[in-house]
């Protein structure tokens, strides 16, 4: 395993016939080989050098092409320079409040200058009077330019630069989590870091084979799981990789069915809404024409994950030949890095039944009847990590008792930038505290909620996706569009339920929702909030954000439509393979 991703950039550079393959919105494709992007990489990090950027400056990066982003991303690594990246907006709709997001990560990674595209930098633009560290706003265009002048200038066989000396301890770069406060966090991500961690989900959690395997991915590279498990991951073990605009699938979810059968991709992976929305939206029609037999890993991270929806996804393709053993639902966040836990490759999904009160008192027992609580296994750490529960006073617990999940190893961020406090708070005595909860069973990880996030009311422990699900089963109500949280009334924790839904819907499905929730869950509801589609609050990995809605509803702001959702593998700062999350 090379020691840092610059080595391990280089130790691709003979291979021009292997390598990224990105498809553009128009459905065109470029192909770099390994051998392209480790050229282009080191003349873009010698321009970046040549800029005055010297190892460990910070670059912001908004590029919304992935060929630029990846290209561009490379080459700061291959200078030491440190890329910091951010989600591109491409609409002035709400564009203040993203100016604000984009110079606090700006100012809290004190970035020297702002990488965008020409068409890009009219909607970032302004940021430059908001951040005093950024010295200037660059196009990639530019960048390429001059990396092209420079061809005959760099020895692309040598280190980036001669005076570049990357050692694994440096810091690789700076991955802002999305949580559910408008405060990201930079997690430091070290290449040692990197390089442990793709060693583990591609190699011990995928079992990569370099003769055949190949990924295809449509997950936002801004983003830890599409960035560190789609371009790094594999950069370090030698897997060519196809890479769909977001946008795309979006539009037309087929997109990334089509092009798994079109390139026989072995390996993918997506939160739970895309198993979900695929399921929708494929007509009998197209399936027909899909040969998914290929498909040997399918995972499932980002955000708490619905055995229902797994279901769904792989009775719809198995006229395809899709193989639901392909199924690995996974743990991990930014802080680990990406993944804590994968489900064993060619096992497919395991689940656990428990019963919905005992879960409330935080104890994981068997249910005895068919409407229990059913968890998704995110399966085992990896080798030369470790995961562990522990109570609130830090004692670790037995099997089936809830608590916080701590894991360390190898892959586990040496902290927050700049943050002591918050860094001294996350990471104690070599554990990450990750602020989920969860259980273990026969070696198995069951991620059971957020610790801040759970509903107290009259000492009973609610999680509130088990009250989402709920809703979000409903006629009417957008699945996956729901919110719940709690809301202190005359001195006492009362339930909330906020939903989007048409608006003529609104009575009825109001009534439908408390009658179900009361009915599945035994607990009451003291208002449901019905508003149109678009207006719950998202990250920009598109995850509610719970806080937010509730001060929303408190403000009186909550029916205002919200910026769109960034599909991702998602955090509200919940559950996913990146953020705090099912990977």
């Amino acid at each position: 395993m090379p020691a840092t991703l610059a080595d391990a950039i280089r130790a691709l550079s003979h291979d021009g016939g292997r390598g990224f393959v990105f498809v553009r919105p128009d459905g065109s494709e470029r192909f770099c080989s390994f051998r392209d992007i480790h050229h282009e990489a080191s003349r873009r990090g010698a321009a970046l050098t040549a800029r005055g950027l010297a190892k460990g400056d910070r670059l912001a990066l908004v590029i919304p092409d992935g060929d630029e982003f990846v290209l561009s991303f490379l080459g700061a690594v291959m200078a030491g320079v440190v890329p910091v990246p951010m989600y591109p907006q491409l609409s002035f709709k709400n564009v203040e409040s993203y100016h604000e997001t984009v110079a606090h990560i700006a100012r809290a990674s004190g970035a020297k200058a702002l990488l965008t595209t020409a068409s890009t930098r009219p909607f970032v633009e302004p940021v430059l009077g908001k951040a005093a560290s950024l010295e200037g706003l660059w196009t990639v265009e530019d960048l390429a330019q001059e990396s092209e002048s420079l061809a005959g200038h760099v020895d692309v066989d040598a280190p980036a630069s001669p005076s570049v000396a990357i050692e694994p301890g440096d810091l690789a770069f700076l991955q802002f989590t999305s949580g559910s406060t408008s405060r990201p966090k930079g997690v430091r991500v070290t290449h040692a870091n990197l390089a442990a961690n793709s060693e583990a989900f591609m190699i011990h959690g995928l079992g990569k084979d370099s003769s055949f395997d190949k990924g295809v991915s449509w997950l936002p590279l801004f983003h830890d799981m599409g960035l560190i498990g789609f371009v790094i991951g594999p950069l370090f073990t030698d897997i060519p990789v196809v890479f769909l605009p977001t946008a795309s699938f979006v539009r037309s979810p087929r997109v990334w069915l089509d092009t798994i059968h079109k390139h026989r991709g072995t390996i993918t992976y997506a939160p739970n809404f895309a198993f979900a929305l695929v399921a929708k939206r494929l007509k009998e029609r197209d399936i027909g024409a899909l040969d998914l037999s290929c498909m040997r890993i399918t995972g499932c991270g980002a955000e708490p994950i619905q055995a229902k929806t797994l279901r769904e996804f792989s009775a719809k393709l198995a006229p395809a030949g899709f193989d639901p053993r392909s199924l690995i639902p996974s743990y991990g966040m930014a802080e680990a890095t990406l993944a804590i836990t994968f489900s064993r490759h060619g096992q497919g999904m395991h689940t656990d039944k428990v019963d919905a009160k005992a879960l409330q008192g935080r104890e994981a027992r068997p249910a005895e009847v068919e409407d229990g609580v059913e968890l998704v296994s995110c399966g085992q750490a990896f080798p030369g990590h470790e995961v562990k529960i522990v109570d609130d006073q830090g004692r670790e617990l037995a099997e089936r008792h809830v608590g916080q999940i701590l894991t360390r190893g190898p892959s586990v961020s040496p902290g927050y930038y700049l943050e002591p406090e918050l860094t001294a708070a996350a990471f104690k005595d070599g554990w990450l505290h990750t602020g989920d909860l969860g259980y273990v069973e026969r070696d198995r990880l069951y991620v059971c909620g957020r610790i801040k996030d759970i509903i107290i009311i009259r000492g009973r422990n609610f999680y509130p996706q088990d009250i989402e699900w709920v809703a979000s089963e409903l006629p009417g109500v957008r699945r996956g569009n729901v919110v719940a949280f709690s809301l202190d009334v005359l001195g006492e924790e009362r339930l909330v339920v906020c939903a989007e839904a048409f608006q003529a819907d609104a009575a009825g499905l109001a009534e439908a929702i408390s009658a179900a929730v009361t009915a599945q869950l035994g607990i009451a509801v003291h208002k449901v909030e019905i508003v149109p589609q678009g207006s719950l609050p998202r990250t920009s990995s598109g995850k509610p954000q719970r806080r937010k809605t509730k001060q929303m509803l408190l403000d009186g702001t909550l029916g205002e439509r919200a910026t769109p959702a960034k599909p991702s593998g998602a955090s509200d700062d919940s559950h996913a393979l990146g953020d705090s999350h099912e990977v």
